[in-house]
Order: C-alpha cells, then structure tokens, then sequence
C-alpha cells in the first residue's frame, strides 16, 4: 500500500523497495530472457526468419513470448502494478514507471515482454467479475493467456468514439458487428476486449452509449495483419459478423465503457513514455561506446562535435523527458488523473527518442542502417511510439485542452 507520505513531496532518488525491484528484473532477464534470446539465434535477430510470409510471428518466437511472460508472472513481476486483492503487486505508480523504463534500457527484444504490455491486463480488466475473473482476469495477470485492447477502426483513428462497430440485443444476448484495425497483440491473443456502441451517438452523446465486451479468439475472425514498421508481426485486424454474446461478457458498466478507458489511457500514455526514456538512455550508451572506440583523422569520432553534440543534445532531452515522466506518475499516483502530465510526458519523451535514435544511426553511419545492428530496429520502434496510444497531434491537443485553448 502506498502512503501518502511516498506521494506528498517529489522525490528523485530510489527508494529501496524499487531499486530492489529494478535490481531483480536485471536478474531477471539475465537468467531468463537472455538464454532464450540465445537459443533463437538468427530466428529472433533476423527479421526474414523471425516472421511467416503473412507477417505474424514464427511458432518458436511465439512460445518464447510466452514462456517469458509466464515467468515473469511466477517471478512477481508481470503486472506488479495492478492491486494486490486481484492478483498484482500493488507497487506505485512511480515504481511501475521506473520498472517499464528500466527494461527498455536493455534495448528492443524479448525484454519488451517482461511487464505487461497491450497484451497483458490493465485498469479496465481489473473491474471484471464473477466468472470473468476465472476465465480472464486471473489467466491474463498469471500471464497464461494474453488479450487486445480492440479500440481503433479502419476509418476511425484518434477520431475513436465515432466508431462503426456496434452491438444489439437480442433476448439475453447481445449480436456484435463492425471492424477493428490496428489491434496490437490480436494474432496471438486469447481473448480481445471490443468496444463497441450499443447506443446512437444522438442519445447517449459522443463518449456515451459505448460498451466493451470480452470475446474469445474463436468467436471472431482475424482479418489481414497490419505489419506496421516497428511492430511487425503484432497488429491485426478483427472482423466481427454477427457474433452473439452472453450478458456477462459485458465488462463494466453498458454504455459507459469509453469514460473507463479514459481513466486509465493516461497510464498508457505514461508506460510508453518510460519505454521511450528507457530506449533513448539504452542508445546513447551504445552511441558514446561507439563514439569513443571508433577512431578518423586520426581520432575518436566522439572528439568531434559535429559527434559529441548529437549525444550531449540526446542526454540533455532524455534528462529532462525523465523529469517529466516521473512527474506525470507521481501525479497519476497522488489524484488517480494526469491529463495534462501524461500528455506532456508522452509527447516530449517519444519525439526524444525518435531524435536519438536517428542521431545515433547517425553516428554509426553505414554500420547504423546494417541489418544486424540494432539500430534501425529502435528507429523504426521510436517511429511508431508517436503514432499509438494518441498521435503527438493528439498529444498536443490535449495538452492545449487543457491550458484552455479552444
């Protein structure tokens, strides 16, 4: 339980229950997530044999996923953020964001599986009840079955409540219809949670009327998978055509599903600013390697500060991108809301990761954009950050929204 003693001052240092935490993910992903790596070889590192000809994972990639989240999970460790009565660790906010950070500090790869991401349970799941925490809540927080955040659609982007899906009843069932597109996790998961509205925007008003149903991977069909670059294999899109439902897969409350989900996107926002900051502090370290080994004109590159300025600009904004994460989680954990924070944090950090990834490349010059280097990998998962979980438009709407510029 935190108390209000850890949320009523700000403080930078590390307390000792979360350096103990970070200190054992590093244990962690030495003693597990490391070996796997190692036993993929080529199957993971190279992109041509990592992925089928549709796209998606190969099997062995896709058992290694599981096999670290579900170790992860035994380890106390998958979704340490979610409360102790429904199965997490109960660990603050600020824990959570130094947790996340700190795992994306080891760069791209099979770590990015260690904490619960888009497939793992968040805020929303958590409100299930009565067999749902049986069938899916638990499953999901034990890592035994993962699941999709079904939100976006094919002509709906940022634009998300004027969605097309839709959901009647019907007697005691309700017959679910519409399209999603974009959906991280869907090849693999379980189980998707589908917002859908069950109420005309003419009655319940723009964000009313919208309810989200848990349904199961058989129950759907997977349409084309979406290989967006930097999350290949991941996306997909979910065709639903008259998919009857039971009342209690409804999660949360009928028609007030969409102001749910927006408690808790300023989470989202927030775990993809760690991992921007945790990207950004792992490429500058490989960059300033670099910069000091390789040597031209008869010195280290880094000597040079058309090198030297790049990483110093990098380290100065990731410096302060932290500062502003932080900020957001200990607002997120002393109110329950950071709008604004959030916002800021998810905006500043993932365009300073995009920065330092392609001045990294930069500095790496031809052996940047090679294949085997990792690289491009980070540029191109620094690229689509400033897409997911709001568009830095998006962002920067919001964080005007909320000076009050109409």
């Amino acid at each position: 339980m935190v108390t209000q003693d850890q949320v009523s001052g700000v403080s930078f240092g590390v307390d000792e229950e979360t350096r103990l935490v970070l200190d054992s993910l590093d244990e962690f992903v030495a003693r597990e997530v490391d070996p796997i790596e190692s036993e993929l070889g080529e199957t993971w590192s190279n992109p041509r044999l990592r992925h089928r000809p549709d796209g998606r994972y190969v099997e062995e990639v896709v058992d290694a996923i599981d096999r670290i989240r579900r170790r992860s999970a035994d380890a106390g460790f998958y979704a340490m953020n979610l409360p102790e009565e429904v199965g997490g660790e109960g660990v603050s906010t600020v824990t959570w964001y130094r947790a996340k950070r700190h795992v994306a500090s080891h760069g791209t790869g099979l770590t990015e599986f260690v904490l619960a991401g888009p497939e793992g349970p968040k805020p929303l799941l958590a409100d299930a009840e009565g067999d749902q925490v049986d069938r899916y809540l638990e499953p999901a927080i034990a890592g035994e079955k993962s699941t999709a955040f079904a939100l976006t659609e094919p002509g709906v982007g940022s634009d998300a409540p004027d969605m097309d899906t839709s959901a009647e009843r019907d007697g005691d069932e309700w017959v679910l219809n519409g399209r999603k597109q974009w959906i991280t996790n869907a090849p693999y998961a379980d189980f998707v949670q589908v917002f859908a509205r069950t109420m005309p925007q003419s009655e319940a008003g723009r964000y009313g009327g919208i309810t989200c149903f848990l349904v199961e991977a058989d129950e759907y069909e997977l349409g084309a998978i979406n290989n967006a670059v930097g999350m290949e294999g991941m996306q997909a899109e979910l065709v639903f055509d008259d998919v009857r439902l039971p009342a209690d897969r409804v999660l949360g409350e009928v028609d007030a599903a969409f102001y749910t989900a927006m408690e808790f996107l300023s989470l989202g926002r927030l775990e993809l600013a760690a991992e921007a900051v945790g990207f950004a502090e792992h490429l500058l370290d490989r960059g300033v390697e670099y910069a000091n080994q390789r040597e031209a004109f008869g010195r280290s590159i880094g000597s040079f500060q058309g090198i030297s300025h790049k990483l110093a600009r990098g380290r100065a904004r990731s410096y302060a991108a932290d500062a502003a994460g932080l900020r957001a989680a200990w607002d997120l954990e002393r109110t329950g809301s950071a709008i604004e924070a959030a916002s800021i944090a998810k905006w500043f950090a993932t365009n300073v990761c995009w920065d330092v990834a392609d001045d990294v490349v930069q500095v790496h010059g031809s052996s940047g954009l090679a294949e085997e280097n990792p690289y491009v990998d980070h540029l191109l998962m620094a690229r689509i950050l400033r897409i997911v979980e709001g568009t830095d438009e998006i962002q920067l709407n919001t964080i005007a929204d909320q000076l009050g510029v109409n």
